[in-house]
């Protein structure tokens, strides 16, 4: 029986104040039906008898609890994954699995869903829920921000070179490391065995913008070998050469930032994406961008029919 609060002062929640058995006497015995209740009646005013005077305890089964889930007849089974495999789908793998080894007689097996509602009350369904729904609806909404980051970066860059360049195509190719980076991105997360987290997708959809950076800085470069006359072919080759270092300088700057949260439990998958994302990209970016920009601009003028001092353009 609740009998009031005390009050703790400091602007601290009140601590109840309750009167109640010990959990030791919680249980039917002798203890409970000695205990003294008052008697009814005007004629025994005041007198008190026992409980077990009045009452007869004896034991037997209970109903079985009836749980609802939305409205629906639902059976709960949780369970938590720990150790190599800790993200949701694995666990879901390895039961569905399972599954298949049962002979489930003539209605035959359940019905899996990943996200939704059963539609048919008339046979059973399996229904994966609590933390998958969690992540289905977390990388669900970060595929979206991660198409919108890439739109985004497309428009920008397409606004920036078409009014600076008057091309088209130009974009296309700034844009063709962000892809480069999955090479890194995946290749990080299995030589470290670490699990796809929440914070892997946002480093990935983060290198989206930092990428870009770098390809501008090569493509700008090859217009401006080129707006001095030099073929396009040789251009590619200085470009290359003379931009490495700043882009190797500022890729290497952010590697080793984030680098430092490498063994963070929670921001590890941030770290392999920026780190292995960056560093694939970067290397593929030299390499990527002066064959496509030979496929689609490409003058067909070898690049030592004529040759341009790279230091007085630089």
């Amino acid at each position: 029986m609740k009998i009031g609060y005390s009050q703790r002062g400091g602007g601290l929640k009140p601590t109840e104040l309750s009167v109640a058995l010990p959990k030791s006497a919680m249980r039917s015995g002798e203890q409970i039906l000695s205990t003294p209740i008052p008697a009814g009646g005007t004629a025994r005013q005041g007198a008190n008898v026992e409980l077990g005077d009045v009452v007869r305890a004896k034991h037997e089964l209970s109903s079985w609890p009836v749980f609802r889930h939305n409205g629906r007849f639902a059976e709960m089974v949780s369970a938590e994954v720990a150790g190599r495999f800790e993200a949701p789908i694995y666990g879901m793998l390895a039961v569905e699995d399972a599954m298949k080894s049962i002979d489930w007689g003539a209605g035959g097996p359940p019905t899996i869903k990943y996200h939704g509602q059963p539609t048919d009350d008339s046979r059973s369904a399996l229904l994966w829920d609590g933390e998958w729904e969690v992540t289905s609806v977390t990388f669900r909404d970060m595929g979206a921000a991660f198409m919108v980051a890439i739109l985004g970066n497309y428009l920008l860059v397409l606004v920036l070179v078409v009014v600076q360049f008057g091309s088209f195509k130009l974009p296309l190719v700034i844009l063709v490391p962000v892809p480069l980076t999955l090479i890194g991105f995946v290749l990080g997360h299995w030589m470290l065995n670490a699990a796809f987290t929440a914070m892997s997708m946002i480093g990935f959809i983060a290198l989206a913008g930092i990428i870009v950076r770098n390809s501008i800085l090569l493509v700008d470069f090859i217009r401006h070998l080129r707006a001095q006359g030099m073929p396009l072919r040789r251009a590619l080759l200085e470009a290359g050469s003379i931009r490495f270092k700043p882009i190797f300088l500022t890729a290497a700057a952010a590697v080793i930032g984030a680098a430092f949260i490498l063994t963070d439990p929670i921001f590890q998958g941030l770290a392999i994406s920026m780190v292995f994302g960056l560093a694939s990209s970067t290397a593929l970016t030299l390499l990527v961008i002066p064959p496509i920009y030979i496929w689609l601009r490409d003058d067909f003028i070898p690049f030592e029919s004529k040759s341009v001092d790279a230091s007085d353009v630089s």
